[in-house]
């Protein structure tokens, strides 16, 4: 298995290794992450994709939507050598991101994910990002030990907007001023240099211009109506 040295690291890696050309953004979080989450992941994983690549750890919830919607400009950082798929569910994932993307892992072969050795995946996805982005997360979780590489590290950490007794972890992010709410992705990709897609309105932007017509069109398949985005067909 082949080997590079990337900041204090020396890895061992799978797939495009073009990808590290990229700036790189983190978005981590919960895996039992809720269906808000997980969309809202996946959407802003894809937007982001656009001129980022995005580092995740391969989880089921938050790292599962960040990598698909951002594939394959995606990076995945294994709690173990990567001759071992771990988590097994995210098996075809996984394969496809040796393929198409890029994986690496501090491993060379035969090594089993232990405790310890994802609390040191959260430090390489941390270390090699140029900001993170805390998707869900309990106060008490993994992702929030993320949150402390991140202040090691020194960067900026960016959490989604979550109702009253959800995702106590963010909520306290925030209510702290550790990190940044994301209010808007389209606003939020603005501000990043990512150009607006002319296919997507936010839904008080299509109200605007379209008035009454808009359920019109959804009617006939003209528009999706999602997550307040109404998105042209």
């Amino acid at each position: 298995m082949q080997k590079i040295k990337i900041n204090e690291f020396e890895l061992f890696y799978k797939g495009n290794l073009e990808l590290l050309k990229r700036e790189k953004v983190a978005i981590v979080g919960s895996r039992k992450a809720s269906k808000y989450t997980k969309e809202t992941t996946f959407l802003l994983a894809k937007k982001l994709s656009k001129k980022f690549a995005i580092i995740s750890g391969g989880a089921l919830g938050v790292d599962t939507e960040a990598h698909k919607g951002a594939f394959p400009n995606t990076i995945f950082v294994s709690p173990s050598s990567l001759d071992i798929i771990y988590p097994k569910s995210n098996e075809n994932l996984i394969k496809n991101i040796y393929k198409n993307a890029l994986a690496l892992s501090e491993y060379e072969k035969n090594y089993r994910p232990y405790k310890y050795t994802f609390l040191q995946r959260n430090r390489i996805i941390v270390a090699l990002s140029d900001f993170v982005i805390i998707a869900e997360a309990e106060i008490n979780s993994g992702s929030m030990r993320s949150f402390e590489w991140a202040k090691k590290y020194e960067k900026k950490v960016y959490i989604l907007p979550h109702r009253i007794n959800e995702s106590s972890g963010t909520r306290y992010l925030a209510s702290t001023n550790q990190a940044e709410v994301i209010w808007d992705i389209d606003e939020f990709c603005k501000k990043l240099g990512i150009e607006d897609n002319k296919n997507i309105l936010s839904l008080n932007e299509a109200i605007k211009k379209y008035g009454d017509k808009l359920y019109e069109m959804e009617l006939e398949g003209v528009v999706e109506i999602k997550n307040a985005k109404v998105f042209f067909k």
